[in-house]
């Protein structure tokens, strides 16, 4: 029996539906997440983010949030959060080399505005290498596809 999994940011639901294994972006390494997992509430990492389901997978860049997990319920609350099929991989390249630039040429270190642009080069470095590695391998679908399945 599968375990439900639920996927948002904060301004949209990435993914709702079953699943027989989620992986996500643990701060202390990858997690693997089964049906009937022990609860656990844990903090998220800049990664990768896969939900496998009867031998398909959607696989989600995610930057940071936190992840929920009770027996029959998989939930992520992301900071950050895209399917792989949706990057506009043109606007994370010129993303990276914005960052790259303002990084060189920008603010000293110990600022925080150093620290948000390090942030977006992570995020756009992350979503460049998603797209480009995983794009062709994941199988578009959407939120309401998946629903109808668990039913």
């Amino acid at each position: 029996m599968p375990i439900r999994c639920e996927i948002v940011t904060q301004d949209k639901s990435l993914f709702e539906g079953p699943a027989d294994v989620v992986i996500a972006p643990g701060v202390e390494g990858e997690l693997g997440i089964l049906p009937n997992h022990a609860p656990l509430l844990t903090n998220l990492d800049f990664g990768l983010l896969c939900v496998r389901y009867r031998g398909e997978e959607d696989i989600f860049t995610i930057a940071g949030g936190i992840l929920e997990v009770r027996p029959d319920l998989v939930t992520v609350l992301a900071d950050v959060g895209e399917r792989i099929d949706e990057i506009d991989l043109t606007r994370a390249e010129e993303a990276k080399e914005r960052a790259e630039r303002y990084l060189k040429e920008g603010p000293p270190p110990d600022t925080d505005e150093y620290l948000r642009i390090q942030a977006a080069l992570q995020r756009s470095k992350l979503r460049i290498e998603a797209a480009s590695r995983y794009r062709r391998r994941s199988r578009p679908s959407t939120v309401q596809e998946r629903s109808d399945e668990g039913a």
